[in-house]
Order: structure tokens, then C-alpha cells, then sequence
């Protein structure tokens, strides 16, 4: 995208493994991307996370949010607090009313919280109730009746597991970036030569790195894991509300 053409904005309501995915690949897209979340993911609940790809002796799973909001941000989502009240449209644009009288705009949105729509009660939204938990019924890219506005992970009736969610998060910000008029391929870092050395433009999303840049990156890779995995990370798992209050009690 030239730095002439104007960026796309998405605002992504929640902070956890779906949002945050979503988040990642429309900020690597180039868009102005905007996750407001009212608090710690669910994920902060868990003991050890056993069963996401590329750990084989699992993870922290404090450590793993961590390192998704590092990512986000460094693909330059910018990360705020508050607790979203509402979605509205407003001039074209979807806006993010929160308790604390902030306000976020989009072109896009996507809903990324976990069961709990009630900010969305100003849309003509399709539902589903399972219990306690409440669903919005998209399609299998997230995308709803209102066009502009996504749905990701747990909200879109997603498995309760990191990396189903992580994936689905991942497809529906692809999706946003599809469906909008940004030039785009893949988002993809290939070696040099790959498309130029075919006699071929590299494609849009795409980029090309040579020998010396490859290895700094994974030099650079190397030494943010070898950091990030150093020490136990300093906060025990959340526990279940439920048992926290007994415990007060």
C-alpha cells in the first residue's frame, strides 16, 4: 500500500487469542487497527496450555498472551483498555462506545469477546443460546448480516480451545482485509528471488528478504524466545471466579 492511499481502519472488540490474531494480520495488512479489551483473557485461567502448535511441552500461557500482544503491537495494532458498552454505526463507520466515555472508530469491526454480545444489541444480529452463553451466527469467515462488522473465536460459536480460536481470529481478519479494496496476495516473507527471479513483481502483502536480512531476523527471533522463556513468568493462573469468592467468604 502506497503511504498515498488511505489506510483502512478496524476496530476489534477484545484482547484475548481471537482478537488478538485478527488483529495481527490486519495491522500486517496495513490497517489502522484498534484493540479495545475490558480485561485478562479467559486464558489467563489456565494451568499449563498443552495444546497449541509448536510446543510440544506446552506452554505458560500467561507467557503466550504475552508474546500474542507483543506481536499485535508490533504489527502495529495499538492495544487500549476499556470496557466496550457499545457498537454503533455512525458517518459510515462503526464506533466502539466504552463505560469510561471513550469512543473507537472503524471501517470495519470485529466482535472478539467471548460470549457476552450485549454491546452489539444495536444490530439486527441472528443469535444462538446455549445455556448461559450467547452466540452471533456468521459465516465460516465470521462475517455477519451487517455488512462491515465480524465476528471471531468463542462469539462465533468457535470450540473453547486456543488454537481453534487463534485460527479462526487469524480467517477473520484475512477476511476483513479481503473484503476490503486493499491490494493483497498473501501475507508471506519469502526468500530472495522467489517471485523476482521468475521475472515476476512481488505480489501485494508479500515481501522478499535476502540472505543477510533472513538471518538477522532469526538471530533476532532466537534471542526474543531465549528472553521470553528465561525465567517462569511471575503471575499464577487466575482462578474461576466462583472459587475466588468461596475463598473471600
Amino acid at each position: 500500500m502506497s503511504d498515498s492511499t488511505p489506510r483502512p481502519s478496524v476496530v476489534v472488540v477484545g484482547g484475548g487469542v481471537a482478537g488478538l490474531n485478527a488483529a495481527l494480520y490486519t495491522a500486517r495488512a496495513g490497517f489502522e487497527t484498534t484493540v479495545v479489551n475490558a480485561g485478562e483473557s479467559i486464558l489467563r485461567r489456565n494451568g499449563h496450555l498443552e495444546n497449541v502448535p509448536g510446543f510440544p511441552a506446552g506452554v505458560n500461557s500467561r507467557t503466550f498472551l504475552d508474546l500474542l500482544e507483543e506481536q499485535a503491537t508490533e504489527a502495529g495494532a495499538d492495544l487500549v483498555t476499556g470496557e466496550v458498552v457499545s457498537l454503533r454505526r455512525s458517518e459510515g463507520r462503526f464506533v466502539a462506545d466504552t463505560a469510561g466515555d471513550e469512543a473507537y472508530a472503524g471501517d470495519y469491526a470485529i466482535a472478539a469477546t467471548k460470549s457476552n454480545p450485549g454491546y452489539l444489541d444495536g444490530f439486527d444480529l441472528d443469535r444462538d443460546q446455549h445455556g448461559s452463553k450467547t452466540y452471533v451466527r456468521a459465516d465460516d469467515r465470521g462475517r455477519t448480516d451487517v455488512a462491515g462488522l465480524y465476528v471471531a473465536g468463542r462469539l462465533a460459536a468457535e470450540p473453547h480451545q486456543a488454537a481453534i480460536v487463534a485460527g479462526h481470529g487469524a480467517k477473520v481478519g484475512l477476511s476483513v482485509v479481503e473484503d476490503s479494496d486493499v491490494p493483497y496476495y498473501h501475507d508471506w516473507v519469502a526468500p530472495e528471488g522467489y517471485f523476482t527471479g521468475r521475472g515476476r513483481d512481488v505480489p501485494p502483502g508479500v515481501e522478499e528478504i535476502d540472505e543477510g536480512e533472513r538471518a538477522e531476523r532469526e538471530r533476532d527471533a532466537m534471542a526474543r524466545m531465549r528472553e521470553a522463556f528465561d525465567e517462569r513468568h511471575p503471575e499464577e493462573p487466575t482462578m474461576h471466579p466462583s472459587v475466588a469468592d468461596d475463598a473471600d467468604e
